[in-house]
């Protein structure tokens, strides 16, 4: 209480934007893909015994394939990445799984066809257990007349069953070159050709990929993936600065040209 009888004003406590405690990283993306920028990620700096790339460790970052790969036809896969590791900015990411957007995976879906599905684990090289799920979808023979493209129930089966061997057989792989044909498409593609005498399909895809278990944690093998990661753009600055040096000398030779000139004249 004050002398006054009046209550005691409390000191007012400084604002501090929790901004001012951020620290900004950059998120790097393996190989093999094209573009290794994915983008920013923000977490609290380092405060006593909480470290902030303990907290960047584990995080999983959804980006679209289309940027990674740089290519627009790939707008409706979205890639998982993983923030194993962080030196210095970087944030050093591994592949985590794969998965369609909802809007295409509903799109594929219409009457007079047939819908396949099939799904198996397998095991790549270097130790990575991943579920695969497969889709496909039947479609008009050629010179077929009617309307309709339904498979039989047993057609289904024998498809489902060549699915699941072309999957198992695609995974024999390390991880890196498995995630290559995960954006050629490449299995897709295999099973289309493979179950053609079955039954035609079309829109074969690897609608998503799950990563079950990881291998231990390997630091070099890690920095295999991410070298050679820093994108090397045209020297458009240099070449101008060529050019304006070049400028520069000739315009001084043609000053001095005038200057002989002159002294000439004058004698």
């Amino acid at each position: 209480m004050s002398a006054r009888g009046g209550k005691r004003r409390r000191a007012k406590r400084k604002y501090i934007h929790p901004f001012t405690r951020k620290e900004w990283y950059d998120v790097k993306a393996p190989a093999p893909f094209k573009h290794r920028q994915v983008g920013k990620t923000i977490v609290n700096r380092t405060q006593g015994t909480k470290i902030a790339s303990d907290s960047l460790k584990g995080r999983v970052f959804i980006v679209s394939l289309a940027d990674l790969a740089g290519d627009e036809s790939h707008f409706f896969q979205n890639i998982y990445l993983k923030a194993e590791d962080v030196n210095g900015r970087d944030v050093l990411t591994s592949f985590h799984g794969l998965a369609f957007t909802k809007d295409k995976a509903r799109s594929l879906t219409r009457k007079w066809q047939t819908l396949i599905e099939a799904n198996v684990d397998v095991k790549t090289l270097d130790g990575y257990t991943l579920r695969l799920f497969a889709i496909g979808f039947t479609r008009k023979a050629s010179g077929q007349y009617s309307e309709t493209s339904y498979a039989q129930a047993s057609q289904v089966k024998r498809i489902r069953a060549k699915m699941v061997n072309v999957m198992q057989s695609e995974a024999k792989v390390e991880l890196k070159d498995f995630v290559s044909k995960l954006i050629a498409n490449s299995i897709g593609e295999k099973i289309r050709k493979v179950a053609e005498g079955v039954y035609p399909l079309q829109n074969v895809f690897l609608r998503k990929v799950k990563v079950l278990k990881e291998p231990k944690f390997d630091v070099y093998k890690l920095n295999e993936l991410h070298a050679g990661a820093e994108d090397v753009g045209e020297p458009v600055e240099a070449e101008e600065e060529v050019q304006e040096e070049d400028g520069e000398q000739q315009g001084a030779e043609e000053g001095a040209k005038e200057d002989a000139l002159d002294k000439w004249a004058d004698a």
